[in-house]
């Protein structure tokens, strides 16, 4: 790409606020881009390490904000408060170009809509799940930016019908993994016998999701051995926590199920199996990258899908992402007491036998890939840069 060069003004500053690895992995790959068009532009913000190689100066670490679960949330109110009044005072103080919130709604929306205020442009990449549940948070976010990343296609539209300014950037893990992906090598990465099926278990990267889950993903795995001579069962772990877990669970009656745990590397993994059964969540957009088919379940606490049900909190049809972007039921969902033992197995028994069922999401999965894959790094900056430029 050539660059750019602004005709009036200094160089730009920019300050971005990422939260959890996946905004640190977002915000390195636009600041790389943003300084083919800027290349003395200065950044500075709340970084991960994939930030400050690409050298963006700390404010502070994107750990501070990465909190899971409404306990921890709470505790930490007053400390995300006082940190959050610093980087205001901070930000208007140097008067960047723009501000950039990556993800961490909660945290940035709020942030960005009192530096919008007194004068800032902001941005905010990844669009907040309005569309989903929670769609009056619209009214804030129109106040909040003058510009949303839009990392999934079908989001420009809702918000559109808010007034909010939406570009649809694509998808960066669609540029970064094939379109046509390589079972064989993954199961030799792994040391998987080649030889098949093998099925694969993802119950989730959180302990309520493995212990509410695990245990029923472990029946269905019996329920489907039962049935088809020589499956095997491959888990991918994300933490020790999880594994104890799942390995307790394992321990105390499935000694009969070849099974096979993996520390991490569920991408691999989902490379590797014939099918899965996945924890709905973004392990489902992975595994449709991968092009596995899979059958996706979950089970909220019982207060929690009491109240999502009381208050119609939910608006959408689907909750996997392989069903919300393919705007059809491409994948089973089986969620709360549809999620039975022998539905998840009989639906897992299909993939196995059944060609035409695996042909059927895995091509409509390589079409969904390919309309995510834009190169989301380079059109996320020339989007910034448009707006930066508009405002000079």
């Amino acid at each position: 790409m050539a660059e750019r060069h602004s005709s009036e003004g200094p160089d730009p500053v920019f300050v971005i606020v990422a939260g959890e690895v996946s905004g640190d992995i977002l915000a390195a790959g636009l600041i790389r881009q943003l300084r083919q068009h800027y290349p003395r532009a200065r950044f500075v913000g709340v970084t991960g390490p994939r930030m400050r190689a690409e050298g963006c100066e700390s404010w502070g670490d994107i750990e501070q904000l990465s909190l899971f679960g409404i306990s921890e949330v709470v505790g930490q109110i007053p400390r995300l408060l006082r940190f959050r009044q610093q980087l205001y005072s901070r930000v208007r103080k140097l008067r960047p170009d723009a501000f950039i919130g990556v993800d961490a709604p909660a945290f940035n929306t709020r942030l960005e809509e009192r530096l919008r205020r007194v004068g800032v442009a902001t941005v905010h990449y990844v669009c907040p799940t309005a569309w989903a549940w929670r769609s009056n948070r619209t009214r804030r976010i129109r106040r909040a930016v003058d510009l949303m990343l839009a990392i999934f296609p079908f989001e420009p539209a809702f918000f559109a019908g808010y007034d909010i300014p939406v570009t649809f950037v694509g998808h960066p893990l669609a540029d970064e993994l094939p379109l046509h992906p390589d079972p064989a090598s993954a199961r030799r990465a792994l040391g998987l016998d080649e030889n098949g099926p093998w099925v694969g278990l993802l119950p989730g990267s959180r302990g309520g999701e493995v212990s509410r889950l695990g245990p029923r993903f472990l029946h269905a795995a019996r329920w489907l051995a039962q049935r088809q001579p020589g499956v095997r069962f491959v888990v991918p772990l994300a933490n020790d926590r999880v594994r104890a877990r799942f390995e307790a669970d394992l321990e105390a009656g499935f000694a009969d199920l070849d099974v096979t745990l993996v520390d991490g590397r569920s991408r691999e993994v989902m490379r590797a199996v014939d099918a899965l059964l996945v924890a709905s969540g973004t392990a489902t957009l992975e595994a449709l990258l991968a092009k596995t088919p899979m059958v996706v379940a979950y089970e909220l606490s019982s207060s929690n899908y009491w109240l999502a049900r009381s208050l119609n909190l939910i608006k959408t049809k689907f909750v996997s992402m392989p069903n919300l972007l393919a705007g059809r039921r491409l994948v089973p969902e089986l969620l709360q007491t549809d999620a039975q033992v022998p539905m998840l197995g009989a639906w897992l028994y299909r993939l196995l036998a059944s060609e035409h069922a695996r042909n059927e999401q895995v091509g409509a999965f390589e079409t969904i890939h390919e309309g995510l894959s834009r190169g989301a790094d380079a059109h996320a900056a020339e989007a910034v840069v448009q707006l930066i430029e508009s405002r000079r």
